[in-house]
Order: C-alpha cells, then structure tokens, then sequence
C-alpha cells in the first residue's frame, strides 16, 4: 500500500486565535499507540514539508490524536489555509521520540507558555489518573488567546494562569506562577516544563536554586524523527544527544539553552524567503483575472 493509499482525515478543527488552530486527525492506530510527550511528524501534501508536532492529546475510544498549530512559517501558514475537516494529510508518521516518565512524584508542577500549553495537558492528565497532585501554570500575553482552561481544570488540582499584560490570571511569566506554587508548597518533588526555548530556561533558572527536579521537552530543527539526519541534536550535560529518539525530554537543568536557540535560528533567513515566496504566490492565485 502507498502513503496515497492511506487516509489521514481531518474531523475537526478548532481556531484559538489568527495563529493557532486545533486539528483532530482520525488514525486508530496511532491513537492506541500514543504516549504522553511523544510527537508525530506531518507532511500536508506529497511536496510538502515534513513538520514535527508534539501531540496534544489522544482519545483512543474515538481513534483520533490532537495536534495545536503555531501558524509561523510557511508551511503551518499553507495548513491553516488548507485544512479542514472533510479533507486530510498526506502522512503522518508516529507516535516518535521516547514517553514522558510520568515516575512517582507526589507533587508536580506541569507549566506550559503559549503554544506549550497544549502538549503541557497530556502530562498533567496522566500524572493527575497516576494520583500526583498537579499544579498547572500556564502562561499567555492575554485574555483572547487563552485555551484549554477547562481541560486543565479538570485535571488540575491547583491551577494558576499568568499573562503579559495581567488581562487573566496574575500578570507576569510564568516563572512568577512558579514562584507562587513554590511558595506555597515546599514539597515540590518535580517540575515539568514545555514552551518557547527562553521560557524553559528561565523556568529551569529557578527550580535550579530551589533542588527541584525539571524536564522539559526540545525543539530543534528536525528532518527524519529516527535520528539519521542529526538536524535535532542538542546538548545535554556537555553531551550531543538527539532529540528525536533521545528526547524530546531532558533534564533542564543539563540543557545548553544558548546552543538550542542558535541552533534554532540557523535557518531564519530560509524560512522568511520561503514564506515570502508561497504568500506572493497566493496573492497571484487569488488575484483577479484581466479581461
């Protein structure tokens, strides 16, 4: 059978703000086979470009895994446009990378910062059925672009939002969430930690002091997800590991955070050609046409 064969429907789709949007993709299989911090690789059309996207949720009576989207470049930008419910990927690969260690901590602290709230949720639901108590912090720069409260709710004992501009929940980063649960709970035992690669740095900057465990999850560039092509190697305590099969979660505080965000920014100016590129070639599309 031929990846054209098989069929990766979209049925449904949920639009969080003009950048981020939810796609439900029906695939049984994968659904059964999805653990907490793993992700799939995506490819929208045969000559599209392979996109890695951590899963955010799965449900494995209805067969569909969950992905939230960050519309940035071009190729996220090109599935906004054209994803629906009703049409479908043309593959998907997965669930890659290794399972979060849900462990036995009694008390965890799940944070998560723009689009890391979402693949944050599966962690804080499986430690929640595990029996941990689970404090959330999530973090948004305001009101409107805020989603999943109620899910995390559900799972949260405790739960605490933050913004920018303090139009929700306590205003500040979410290390200042952090604080506030460490203040009121000595008894942390571990932190986990998903977001913006400056985010997971700061949040490990202050568990550091205080002797608490963190993990977070990486995001390098990624080509293959097997770890042939070593575009997603890291540094972890000095050494060069992979995030595809290494990862996609380390110890934070065993990160080199400054070599992830240059490595991250290596492409920058690719990527801008890129999406000036396919944006030039939808305004001549829609363009009318001259009699």
């Amino acid at each position: 059978m031929s990846v054209a064969d098989v069929a990766y429907d979209i049925v449904g789709r949920e639009d969080f703000s003009d950048v981020t949007y939810l796609l439900e993709i029906r695939e049984p299989d994968l659904a059964r086979a999805a653990r907490p911090g793993q992700f799939v690789i995506v490819m929208s059309h045969p000559e599209g470009e392979r996109v890695p996207l951590t899963i955010a949720d799965f449900d494995r009576d209805r067969g569909t895994i969950t992905l939230v989207i960050q519309a940035m470049g071009k190729t996220t930008r090109e599935m906004q446009a054209g994803l629906r419910p009703g049409s479908s990927l043309y593959a998907l690969v997965g669930p890659l990378g290794r399972p979060s260690e849900i462990g036995t901590a009694k008390t965890v602290v799940c944070v998560g910062g723009g689009l890391g709230v979402a693949p944050i949720y599966p962690q804080a639901r499986a430690l929640k059925e595990r029996g941990a108590y689970v404090i959330g912090v999530i973090g948004f720069r305001n009101k409107t672009l805020v989603f999943w409260e109620d899910k995390f709710r559900a799972v949260c004992d405790e739960f605490i939002i933050c913004s920018d501009d303090g139009s929700v929940g306590i205003k500040g980063l979410v290390t200042d969430g952090i604080k506030q649960a460490t203040a009121a709970h000595p008894d942390i035992d571990e932190l986990i930690a998903i977001g913006p690669p400056i985010m997971m740095r700061g949040c490990a900057e202050v568990t550091r002091a205080l002797g608490i465990h963190t993990v977070v999850s990486l995001n390098p560039i990624m080509v293959d997800g097997t770890g042939m092509c070593g575009g997603c190697r890291v540094k972890v305590g000095g050494r060069t590991r992979f995030a595809c099969v290494d990862g996609p979660e380390f110890d934070a505080h065993q990160v080199d955070f400054d070599d992830l965000m240059f490595r991250l920014a290596r492409f920058k100016p690719e990527e801008k050609i890129a999406l000036e590129r396919w944006q030039q070639g939808c305004r001549i599309e829609s363009a009318p046409s001259v009699p």
